[in-house]
């Protein structure tokens, strides 16, 4: 019965996260399982991954039928993302060993914070007067610093994502939120099966009850996100976000 309870309250704050910031499943999965059902980290960050997966590729979908989807551009800025998590998890293994684990959870509450107190109030037609070959260099280069430094410390991919498309692609919130769960679509599957692959099929009761509630939650959450006007979903970004990143602190603390 714990194990239901807790991947369901993992679920539902990891589907929120997803479906209104293009926020990592893993940030929120993998501390509760651990804590509370004391799974290994490899094996709770797989299962994080996998929820993702689903949870992430809905919300695209939902965006992207809404027109809140930027497929070409998000497609380099993937392409960036995956080679260049491999180049920095290589330079990582080369460096002396830094503890950066809390970097995701404060980027997480201080964008929660940001988007309550200074709102993306960038508007499609503004997102849209930036050409082309820009547009697509800008996705290159922020791919890369975005892939290399999620290789380096392991955390904050979707976080990182959606910081970079709203605040210096100038992307509207709701396209930025949209390309960022295709993008993570993507690198979560990417992750997921290479932990499988490495570290084994995990506990499926625990992989099934987190990517139902991931998913179930992740979908209301888009639903909700496409319908909501700019200044509504600010606010619901940011309080969700917010709430969130304390939720997670004390969930690390306890541990």
């Amino acid at each position: 019965m714990l194990k239901v309870i807790v991947c369901f309250i993992a679920g539902i704050g990891a589907g929120l996260g997803t479906g209104f910031a293009g926020m990592s499943a893993a940030a929120v999965i993998s501390p509760m399982l651990i804590t509370f059902l004391g799974l290994p980290a490899y094996e709770a960050v797989g299962i994080a991954l996998a929820s993702d997966v689903l949870a992430s590729a809905v919300s695209a979908y939902t965006y992207g039928k809404n027109k809140n989807l930027d497929i070409r551009n998000g497609t380099v800025m993937m392409a960036a993302v995956l080679l260049f998590t491999l180049v920095g998890s290589f330079v990582a293994s080369k460096v002396p060993n830094t503890t950066m684990g809390s970097f995701s959870v404060c980027m997480t509450l201080l964008l929660g914070i940001k988007f309550i107190l200074r709102p993306v109030m960038t508007t499609k037609e503004t997102m849209n007067a930036v050409s082309r070959g820009k547009r697509t260099v800008q996705s290159l280069i922020s791919g890369t610093v975005v892939g290399f430094i999620c290789g380096f410390i392991g955390a904050g991919g979707g976080m990182m994502m959606l910081l970079i498309l709203t605040g210096v692609l100038g992307y509207e919130l709701k396209t930025a939120v949209g390309t960022s769960v295709f993008i993570m679509t993507f690198t979560a599957f990417t992750g997921a099966v290479s932990h499988f692959a490495i570290g084994g099929i995990p506990d499926l009761w625990c992989l099934l009850f987190c990517v139902a509630s991931t998913l179930l939650w992740a979908r209301i959450a888009a639903r909700f996100a496409n319908k909501a006007s700019a200044v509504t979903l600010n606010r619901a970004t940011g309080v969700v976000l917010t709430v969130l990143g304390v939720a997670i602190l004390v969930v690390n603390y306890i541990k």
